[in-house]
């Protein structure tokens, strides 16, 4: 008859120093995670910053077609008065 085999021994002090070895990964994950948000805020702020000036941007170029577009209409009529007068 063979002996049962007695299985792997881990004794209270090994299991302690993997508990601890495990808080330590877990706060070096914490900090790291924290950096990324504080990155993330940033480039959040940064892509509203943007959006702001390029909406400013679209806003303060929709009337250049409008007075192209009147400049075009007042030639016309004014080339028409013109025709018409002679």
């Amino acid at each position: 008859m063979t002996s049962p085999d007695p299985g792997v021994y881990i004794s209270p002090a090994q299991t302690y120093q993997e508990v601890r070895d495990l808080a330590k990964a877990v706060g070096r994950i914490e900090v790291k995670l924290d950096s990324v948000l504080d990155e993330t805020k940033d480039i959040r702020s940064d892509m509203h910053d943007h959006e702001l000036r390029i909406r400013t941007l679209e806003r303060a170029r929709w009337p250049l077609p409008t007075l192209g577009v009147l400049a075009g209409v007042a030639g016309a009529a004014t080339g028409a008065i013109a025709l018409f007068v002679r």
